[in-house]
Order: structure tokens, then sequence, then C-alpha cells
């Protein structure tokens, strides 16, 4: 019975390392930092402002990309094998791909950035249709929450906490980040109100209707030239053509990730200009103040 104690002593004292090491959770990186995928490049900036050196960051939807037709490539797929969180933000791409990559790593945890956010539909002023009298509602809510600073500072508060939950050790340096990250939001706030607050022409025609939060926020009109997100016909450019020409509307807004055409036909015919603006900008804080300045200036 002593040799066979000692037998069992020798084999407990060997298998508790390896025990412990099963149970230990995965390690996040050679590196030692948390691996997080993102699927649009604003999202990049935000967990990069908040986790600073501790993460590092893959982004699915990549510069020049949009997010409506996107289809993630194989070396994406691989980098997200070693994820261990995922930020999700209500694009189009996410609800055909992000059941697959849940597949692809089970142990990823899915953190909704939307959450907490009141998304508003995806409504802009009609007036395609000279007879049009409400709003036309194209029947889905609008993703583009990220465009707007007062939805920014609670997408930043949930990644801040998720990025904490993952990572107790460092809580503390994410709280401070995000805290200076809150204060240069309230700051671009701040600006972004001044700078549109003698603006009396509040209407602005976009091409694609991504500027919704942004026009609510800053008490601002967008007017699409997207018909239910299609192109317009030849009779409803030139509908849109006399609202603009009636109501001193001279520039039109538009992203490079999608075709111009559309924008330079009507900013020919209100003798104006094309403005491009992207939604998906990777550097978010400076993006804002961007565009802010250019509408600033595009009103007067």
């Amino acid at each position: 019975m002593k040799y066979n104690h000692k037998i069992f002593s020798i084999f407990s004292i060997l298998l508790i390392p390896i025990l412990l090491l099963a149970c230990s959770p995965k390690p996040a990186a050679s590196s030692g930092k948390t691996i997080v995928t993102v699927s649009i490049l604003p999202q990049k900036y935000f967990v990069e402002r908040i986790g600073g050196d501790l993460v590092d960051v893959n982004v699915m939807v990549g510069p020049g990309e949009e997010p409506h037709t996107f289809e993630p490539q194989p070396s994406q797929m691989e980098a997200l094998s070693n994820s261990q969180i995922y930020f999700t933000i209500g694009v189009e791409f996410e609800d055909a791909w992000l059941s697959r990559f849940k597949d692809a790593n089970a142990d990823l945890e899915m953190v909704d950035t939307s959450a907490g956010i009141e998304k508003i539909a995806m409504t802009a002023e009609d007036h395609h249709d000279e007879d049009a009298e409400t709003d036309h509602e194209h029947g889905e809510l609008d993703p583009h929450i990220w465009l707007s600073p007062a939805n920014g500072k609670i997408i930043a508060q949930t990644i801040a906490s998720a990025l904490s939950a993952n990572d107790p050790l460092n809580s503390n340096t994410y709280q401070e980040n995000l805290n200076a990250f809150l204060m240069d939001i309230d700051s671009l706030d701040q600006e972004i109100q001044t700078s549109l607050a003698s603006i009396s022409n509040r209407q602005f025609i976009t091409f694609h209707p991504a500027w919704g939060y942004f026009a609510r926020d800053y008490d601002l009109e967008q007017i699409t030239i997207e018909v239910g997100g299609n192109e317009p016909s030849a009779a409803e450019l030139a509908n849109l053509v006399s609202y603009a020409n009636e109501n001193n509307i001279h520039f039109v807004l538009a992203e490079p990730e999608f075709s111009t055409k559309a924008a330079e036909t009507i900013a020919s015919e209100i003798n104006g200009q094309v403005i491009l603006v992207s939604p998906l900008a990777e550097d978010w804080l400076n993006n804002m103040r961007s565009v802010a300045q250019s509408l600033a200036e595009a009103l007067k």
C-alpha cells in the first residue's frame, strides 16, 4: 500500500500542471495582446483608442471596400480563427457571415457595439416625386450608427467593457483610455455644434443615405439620390434637380466607395460641386471633424 501510495502521489504531482494548463484560458497571442476582429475601419480606430498597445485588430472591410457586398478573403478567415473578440456593428454583410465566423472559431466572443443605441429608420425627405408630401420610408433601420458623436460614446463604452472583461488585469488602462477618448468626442461634438450653429439652409443632398444620425444630431436634413437603394430614374433626377435649384442647394455629398455618376449629374445641373466624404474612413475623429467642416463651408 505504501508503494502504491507513492506512485499515486508522484502521478498526482505530474498531473496537476497538466490539468491547470488545460483549464487555463487560451493565450491571447505570442505577443500577449488581445486579438480582435471588427467589421469596418472606424471600429478599428475605436478599439485602438481604448486598447492601445494591448490589442491587435483585424478588419474585415478594408479601404475602398463597402460592407453591402463584402465577402471575406481566406487570409481574413485565418486571422479570425485566432481572434478572441469580434465586435459587430450591424452592417449588411454581417447578416450572412456572423454565423460562419462563429463556426470558424467556436471560442470567439461576439460583442454587439450597437447595443444601447436607438436606431432610426432609414428615411430621407422624398423630393424625387413633385407630389410627395411626406418622408419616404425605405423600410429598414439605418445601420450607420457610428456617424454620430453621441452614438460614438456608447460604442466606445461597449468596447471598453468587453476588453476589460476579457483582460481584467488591464481594466484600469482601458478605462483611462476610454475617459480620454470620451473627452475628445465631447470636444468634437462642441466643435461641430459651433461650426453649424449659424447655418440657415440646413438641407444637403447625398447619394447614399449614410448621414441620418449626423443630420438628426445637428438639426440637418439629408436628401438622398438613391431611391429605395436604387439609382433614380431620369424623371426622379429631374425632380431632385428642380428642388435643389428652388432651395439654393449647390453641392452633393458622394462616397468614394460608390459610383459618383448620379451625384456628378445633379451637381452639374445645379451649378454645384460634388464633395467626397467617406463614412468608412479609419480616422473616425478627424473624419467626423472634416465632414462637419465641409458641410459648414458648403451650407454658408
